[in-house]
């Protein structure tokens, strides 16, 4: 089953946006439903629901918010995933140094489409803000979608 787990910061925002962006994009392929995607955060407010902002985007793009809770990352969870794509170019070199077992499957989201920059955190910001965040997270999604795909198992 391929598997990919989008990190940030508390797992309120970015991340689980990411990661229903990116099941969003799986419904095309025929095998989707195999398919593993969740989210997490280096420094998770642990049982969080995802931010209401995020939720009113998601729905303006037709996505329905899936139930959430906030986690924080830990060796076990990190270690079931093929890819692990953090939003922050910190989060990423964290991962790495914390858990070197899986620092080769730790990538910064913005790698998927050949470049490397920060995804901003637009928490505490207007709703513009998420629908920004939204719109690079969907871009990245389009573009890098072939690379995700090779990245993990679904690419082997």
């Amino acid at each position: 089953m391929p598997s990919i787990l989008f990190v940030c910061s508390a797992n309120i925002c970015r991340s689980p946006m990411a990661a229903a962006l990116f099941r969003k994009k799986l419904e095309h392929l025929p095998k989707s439903k195999k398919w593993r995607v969740e989210s997490a955060g280096t420094w998770g407010l642990d049982g969080s629901d995802m931010a209401d902002s995020v939720k009113t985007v998601l729905e303006e793009m037709g996505i329905t918010a899936e139930e959430h809770s906030a986690r924080t990352v830990d060796p076990a969870l990190l270690d079931s995933f093929d890819l692990i794509v953090a939003m922050e170019k910190d989060q990423v070199e964290a991962l790495r140094i914390e858990f070197p077992k899986i620092s080769g499957r730790v990538y910064l989201l913005s790698e998927m489409i050949g470049e490397r920059f920060d995804i901003q955190d637009p928490i505490g910001e207007p709703l513009e803000e998420f629908r920004k965040t939204a719109k690079v997270l969907s871009l990245i999604m389009d573009q890098g979608f072939d690379k995700i795909l090779q990245l993990t198992r679904a690419g082997k």
